[in-house]
């Protein structure tokens, strides 16, 4: 199964399957019907009535672009965590024959930040941007839509105007439907014209199952320990036994030019404790930085991330200054001083999820405790079913 969601959930309407058979004849070898159906006759997966929707969405497309069509719909995929969105995505981007870009969404604005500023000068860099992207791509596939900053908002309401206009295709999957998308930001009017974009040149598709596929199918390997005071760590037997044959060292490793503290490091392998990613100021970039060095990685003394009262007078950004203002000085989340630490727990979640590197964890208390109730319990939600996933043998290959 793809890296990200799995298996499927309910049965399919009565008489849906049969129904496609003699449509299949004429779906592509390796098309987004052919591969599902081969997913449900040949690996245990359980159809889906609503992701039998998504794949239909897909094959329209796809058939399109086959055909060379010149006005090609793409699709937008949303719903709840582990319903099948990514995986979906993944198959569609494996099977196409056109010139094709695969993203995760942070990914790509960092991307789009950093040639928008390369263009500095340019007349209408974004125009320019999407003329760019044209020529090297016919479709373009984002995972994981999520908008929660102005600078996005803004960049992204002329940017998939532009796309659009160009005749590229996107497919993207997203936890929110497109109206819900910056639902609360700060100058939302400047986002509208992308929501409606998106309306009319993609095909909303809502995967509504009851179910987190990414708890199965599969045999379970566990990554996650909660630590009994006055015991040894559980993570010294993980980190030899991963290691096996590889040299170990105690010396810090850099990211970003900032210095880490391990607890043991090997070619493949890095053990150290939270504070030490988590709590010092370091960006999703060096998360990129760690995956691409490291196979495995493990992280002792985890603590319960939604402890402490909320504290209102810590710095806010003058995003939600603005905002505070705007409204009326309306009442603003609860933060705590954690949360930094606990947004860079979830990007570096994102980034090992994403590209496959398991991670091993020792923490205060149970999976399921981590973080129940707070102002990022929303991403939090899809952090905790990515743990979840990787405590199943087939994640990053066991």
């Amino acid at each position: 199964m793809a890296s990200d969601q799995g298996g499927l959930d309910t049965p399919a309407m009565p008489g849906a399957m049969e129904a496609r058979e003699s449509e299949d004849a004429a779906a592509a070898p390796g098309s987004p019907r052919v591969d599902y159906r081969e997913a449900i006759e040949r690996r245990g997966f359980v159809a889906d009535a609503a992701q039998w929707r998504a794949v239909e969405a897909l094959e329209a497309t796809f058939q399109a672009l086959a055909r060379g069509d010149e006005a090609v719909p793409g699709v937008y995929l949303w719903g709840s965590v582990g319903r099948g969105k990514t995986w979906l995505m993944d198959r569609f981007h494996r099977a196409l024959t056109v010139p094709a870009r695969r993203q995760h969404f942070h990914h790509f604005m960092r991307w789009l930040h950093r040639r928008q500023f390369q263009l500095s000068g340019t007349p209408d860099p974004l125009r320019r941007l999407a003329a760019e992207l044209a020529a090297e791509v016919r479709v373009l596939c984002l995972d994981e839509l999520f908008v929660s900053d102005i600078a996005d908002a803004m960049l992204l309401g002329r940017l998939l105007g532009a796309l659009f206009e160009e005749g590229v295709v996107l497919v993207v999957t997203s936890n929110q439907a497109p109206e819900q998308l910056y639902a609360d930001g700060f100058n939302r009017e400047r986002f509208l014209p992308a929501i409606d974009a998106i309306v009319r040149h993609m095909g909303v598709v809502h995967l509504d199952g009851d179910e987190d596929h990414r708890r199965h199918p599969g045999l379970g390997l566990r990554r996650y320990w909660v630590h009994e005071p006055g015991q040894p760590s559980a993570l010294a037997e993980v980190f030899a036994r991963l290691s096996d044959g590889q040299a170990r060292d105690g010396s810090p490793v850099e990211l970003g030019h900032r210095a880490i503290a391990v607890e043991a490091c090997s070619d493949e392998v890095l053990w150290c404790r939270f504070a030490a990613l988590c709590e010092q100021p370091l960006s999703a970039l060096d998360f990129i930085g760690l995956c691409d060095r490291f196979r495995h990685v493990l992280i002792g003394e985890v603590p319960r991330l939604d402890a402490g009262l909320p504290d209102r007078d810590i710095a806010r950004g003058t995003e939600d200054a603005s905002a505070r203002v705007a409204a009326g000085d309306r009442e603003l989340p609860a933060l705590t001083r954690q949360d930094d630490g606990v947004r860079r727990f979830i990007a570096l979640v994102d980034e090992c999820y994403d590209r496959g590197v398991p991670l091993y964890l020792e923490a205060r208390v149970p999976l399921e405790s981590l973080y129940r109730d707070g102002h990022l319990a929303f991403p939090f939600r899809r952090t905790l079913s990515r743990l979840r996933e990787m405590q199943l043998a087939r994640f990053g290959g066991g």
